[in-house]
């Protein structure tokens, strides 16, 4: 079964940007020749981004392929498709990875044990229960990246597919 989704490079230094496509061909299975762009939300760094088709699970790989370089702020999200939910994944130096689950319309779908955890640690006075639901939602790797998509509106995007 096949879905789609984009990747998006926020930023990355210009030295890792031939890495980036390296790791992308890799997992896709095709040459990668990205479109990069300047960053201005981060002068010095550049940005890309572009649809691709693959089978389900090709979001993970290519976010377990890309996580790696501290430098690199990167999204990858895929599509539902009939085997498999949609996913969302964020990464920041600082942060590291986030993955979210996502339904139909793009919401993410949080796990029963992990809603319990979090009510259970705002119960024993740990954390806020506002915070927990924020980090399971991914809100501090949206604030980071805000900016970042901001600077990116109107970029160029392109279809790559997998080779099968």
């Amino acid at each position: 079964m096949t879905t789609r989704g984009v990747l998006y490079v926020h930023s990355a230094p210009r030295a890792l940007c031939p890495h980036v496509e390296w790791a992308v061909a890799g997992v896709l299975g095709v040459r990668v020749n990205l479109d990069w762009i300047r960053q201005p939300a981060s002068p010095g760094t550049w940005r890309a981004e572009f649809s691709w088709q693959g089978e389900a699970g090709t979001a993970s790989k290519l976010a377990s392929a890309l996580r790696g370089w501290h430098l690199l702020r990167f999204e990858v999200t895929a599509e539902p498709c009939a085997t498999a939910e949609g996913e969302r994944y964020s990464s920041t130096p600082e942060l590291g990875i986030f993955h979210a689950v996502t339904g139909i319309h793009g919401d993410i779908l949080i796990p029963e044990d992990r809603l319990r955890a979090a009510v259970a640690r705002s119960a024993r006075g740990e954390t806020e229960l506002a915070a927990e639901v924020d980090k399971l939602l991914g809100k501090p790797w949206d604030d980071e990246l805000e900016p970042f998509r901001y600077a990116g509106e109107g970029a160029p995007v392109r279809w790559l597919h997998q080779v099968v």
